[in-house]
């Protein structure tokens, strides 16, 4: 998990998203984080975390739905939802802590 901290540690909003391969709403995701990845540049970084290979780090962080989405700036978790969500919802929430 120290891998972890260099992550979120960054001046620029990291979002992450905690999703499996087996959930159909967490595949819809995707092509969406993509959309989103490209949209922010290096404004902002995305990352995908599958809970089934970091049981740990979802356990710790208190993941009981997913996907969920969670954005940290600067080592500090700023917001979080689980849920489906469009491009649109997740670029909205990015673009306020730019």
């Amino acid at each position: 998990m120290s891998k972890f901290g260099e992550i979120i540690d960054l001046e620029i909003p990291v979002l992450l998203n905690f999703f499996t391969e087996w959930d159909e709403n967490c595949k819809l995701v995707h092509p969406i984080l993509k959309d989103v990845a490209a949209a922010m540049g290096d404004k902002a970084k995305v990352i995908k975390i599958d809970v089934d290979k970091n049981q740990e780090l979802a356990e710790a962080l208190r993941i009981k739905s997913l996907p969920t989405f969670v954005i940290y700036k600067s080592g500090e978790m700023i917001w979080r939802q689980s849920g489906f969500m469009e491009a649109s919802e997740i670029l909205l929430k990015l673009k306020a802590e730019c």
